[in-house]
């Protein structure tokens, strides 16, 4: 089946994938093959993991966003998604802190609570500390 990870600015990501799994929000984790019925579902913030056609796996951080599967085609469609190995560490680190700060202030912020959790998925798919 076919893969696409679009954004605004760009197609991320395209090629043949035998399984994407993803969270969605009320959902939960879900995986889809070749065949799955159709479905549309929002996207919580979180890795999303394709294995293609050759075995390989690939791992995305994707900032909330939408998937739709129609067919043999899954499409990720989010603001802001990076492959695993671009994500810059001492960036996601600021943007932490950044967000730890502003929750000092307001402990319910929901825009800095949404920042802090990007923040945190970008570190752990990293392999830093979080």
């Amino acid at each position: 089946m076919i893969v696409e990870f679009v954004s605004p600015e760009s197609l991320l990501y395209s090629g043949e994938g035998a399984m994407v799994m993803a969270r969605t929000r009320g959902g939960g984790d879900i995986a889809f093959m070749a065949g799955h019925e159709p479905f549309i579902g929002s996207l919580q913030t979180g890795e999303v993991k394709v294995t293609e056609a050759n075995g390989e796996m690939k791992s995305f951080a994707v900032r909330s966003g939408f998937v739709s599967v129609t067919g043999e085609k899954v499409t990720v469609l989010s603001d802001l998604a990076m492959p695993a190995g671009d994500i810059d560490v001492a960036a996601a680190q600021a943007d932490l802190a950044d967000a730890e700060s502003r929750l000092g202030v307001d402990e319910l912020d929901a825009f800095a609570l949404s920042d802090k959790r990007w923040a945190e998925v970008r570190l752990t798919m990293a392999g830093a500390e979080v």
